[in-house]
């Protein structure tokens, strides 16, 4: 199983790298042994040139195209961006923009960003969650903030525990093998079921159909 972490920060060390770590931990140890999950971080920092000639030439380079194809075969996402003027940063929706918009349809996504104030923790809900959902992702109901004073302080570990398990659930339930669907009651079977049960009622039911028509015949 293939956990993709999307990393959006730019500084070294980056407070949003390190949540995007302890996220991917949690996640992984929330899954089966048997899972055997596998964990892959995707910085884009390292890709912004060749993102930005991706919009120019409208071609990949080498490591681009590593990480877009990474992201396209996750079986789970984990997305972290740092807040700028109240929003996503710019080269992580340009890394989203760049990639197929039919990448992500049913894939389990993990949203989290960082940001300097706690007031800027809807970014969550009116940037990132619509973005996903407009790729039409399966979003995890718990979406992770950390704004600095959130680091060593309460909250913040539940927070993760609780995505990261909703993450492992929606992944271990989509690569588990699906069960055979009970097959398809013929139409013909219906009908005569209905008919017999109308015949132990003791009442003949007249269709809709021949009421109107009798009507119109009148």
């Amino acid at each position: 199983m293939r956990l993709v972490v999307v990393s959006a920060g730019l500084s070294v060390p980056s407070s949003t790298r390190l949540l995007a770590d302890r996220l991917s931990a949690a996640t992984a140890g929330r899954t089966s042994p048997e899972a055997d999950v596998e964990v892959e971080v995707v910085e884009l920092r390292d890709l912004a040139v060749e993102i930005a000639h991706n919009f120019t030439n409208g071609f990949p380079g080498r490591n681009l195209a590593a990480a877009l194809a990474a992201v396209t075969a996750a079986d789970g996402l984990i997305v972290v961006t740092p807040v700028f003027s109240a929003s996503y940063s710019g080269l992580f929706k340009s890394f989203f923009d760049v990639i197929d918009p039919d990448a992500l349809a049913g894939k389990p996504v993990l949203i989290a960003a960082t940001g300097g104030s706690a007031r800027h923790s809807l970014v969550l809900e009116h940037a990132l969650r619509p973005l996903f959902s407009y790729l039409r992702a399966v979003v995890v109901p718990t979406a992770v903030y950390a704004a600095s004073e959130d680091w060593g302080a309460e909250g913040l570990p539940e927070r993760i525990e609780r995505a990261a398990a909703e993450l492992a659930t929606l992944m271990t339930g989509l690569s588990a093998p699906s069960t055979p669907s009970a097959p398809v009651q013929d139409e013909r079977d219906k009908k005569a079921e209905k008919t017999d049960r109308t015949e132990k009622s003791g009442f003949t039911v007249v269709p809709f159909a021949d009421q109107l028509a009798a009507l119109a015949a009148r």
